[in-house]
């Protein structure tokens, strides 16, 4: 029989040590700026996906590479009409949002 480690942590138990509880300027901070990376990645995986280059995404919802790539790499915010255009454009897909409380 194993013994259970006491020493294991939960994810929301670090992100809270880490960042502070929710709601709290820091920990706010944090989930904004990991929702603009997932969105990042979500945006490569699909370009990939599709074997487009981001000069091919960018030509196709008229915006440019360095664009694309700042997106890519979470160094840019994003207006939602141009995300629109790159995945309805770009990507030929279609954007859904949704509002968690």
């Amino acid at each position: 029989m194993k013994k259970a480690n006491s020493n294991l942590t939960s994810f929301t138990d670090h992100l809270d040590a880490q960042y502070g509880k929710k709601g709290t300027n820091k920990r706010n901070k944090y989930e904004e700026e990991f929702e603009a990376f997932k969105l990042g990645v979500m945006l490569q995986e699909l370009r990939k996906e599709q074997g487009l280059t981001q000069e091919q995404l960018a030509e196709k919802c008229g915006t440019t590479k360095t664009y694309i790539s700042r997106i890519e790499n979470d160094a840019s915010d994003i207006r939602l009409s141009t995300l629109m255009r790159i995945i309805r454009d770009g990507l030929g897909g279609q954007l859904r949002v949704s509002v968690d409380y």
